[in-house]
């Protein structure tokens, strides 16, 4: 493996199993950090837990002061085996959330030889940017979509007769979800930057679609949030703004930035 990766390096060419070689290194130097990571996570359960995971469900969490908004959750336990289980994944999803930005420059090895000099200088910064908008989204999705998620499906009853009793499988998968939705959905600039650094997507492709999009998010951030307009508003805003940070980011086609060349060329 060692020999495959020098001639990678070296830009030497190189057979198929020679790049499924060096891809199976890079998947196994992933997975031995996720799994390394996870270990640690584990370890550390009530901080973890009780600091972090469970926070949004207590009603002393900041976000509901800020935005005054009355959460009572309580959690309960249906399955003898569930917490167990339940600290496993958390603790392998936090291992690759953790692991992320070591997962990015361990891809960004592998398919580098592949790019010319100059598509190198410019889709290196957006790997780098790639992981500051991975823990940007977690972030957004924590401290905005989870508590807003759970005021409005706790909130909401189709009888007074029924009396909500929250599963712990229930709540991490909604706390999971959410979070590692947003997480992924914010690699939507450096992914457009991508595509427009190869030639394949252009600033007028999104803009013309730009209609489109806004009714795409105001619909997803109808679903995760209450009626009001506020609340609403409040989960669409980082969509919009991501949509908007692409168009910039996007360089436009080459006839629309190249100078019109003269109509009468001078003879010789």
């Amino acid at each position: 493996m060692a020999e495959e990766e020098k001639k990678l390096q070296d830009g030497a060419e190189m057979s198929f199993w020679d790049h499924l070689e060096v891809l199976r290194g890079t998947l196994f130097r992933s997975l031995l950090a996720i799994t390394v990571i996870s270990v640690i996570v584990f370890c550390f359960k009530k901080f973890v837990f009780d600091d972090v995971v469970l926070a949004p469900t207590r009603s002393d969490f900041w976000v509901y002061k800020l935005f005054k908004m009355d959460l009572n959750m309580n959690l309960v336990n249906l399955e003898i085996s569930t917490q167990f289980f339940v600290h496993l994944k958390v603790a392998f999803q936090l291992g690759f959330i953790l692991s992320f930005p070591f997962i990015i420059w361990e891809i960004w090895k592998f398919i580098a030889p592949a790019l010319y000099q100059n598509e190198k200088k410019t889709i290196s910064g957006v790997f780098i940017a790639a992981s500051f908008l991975f823990y940007l989204g977690l972030y957004i999705g924590y401290i905005l979509i989870v508590p807003i998620s759970l005021n409005f499906f706790l909130g909401y009853k189709i009888s007074d007769a029924i009396v909500n009793t929250i599963s712990l499988n229930s709540y991490i998968s909604l706390f999971t979800s959410c979070i590692l939705a947003f997480g992924i959905v914010f690699e939507f600039p450096a992914v457009i930057v991508i595509l427009n650094k190869l030639g394949i997507v252009y600033r007028d492709t999104l803009t013309k679609y730009r209609k489109h999009a806004i009714v795409v998010v105001l619909c997803i951030a109808a679903l995760i949030t209450p009626a009001d307009p506020f609340s609403m508003m409040i989960a669409a805003a980082p969509l919009l703004l991501l949509y908007e940070a692409s168009i910039l980011c996007c360089k436009p086609r080459p006839e629309e930035e190249g100078e019109t060349l003269p109509a009468n060329v001078s003879e010789g």
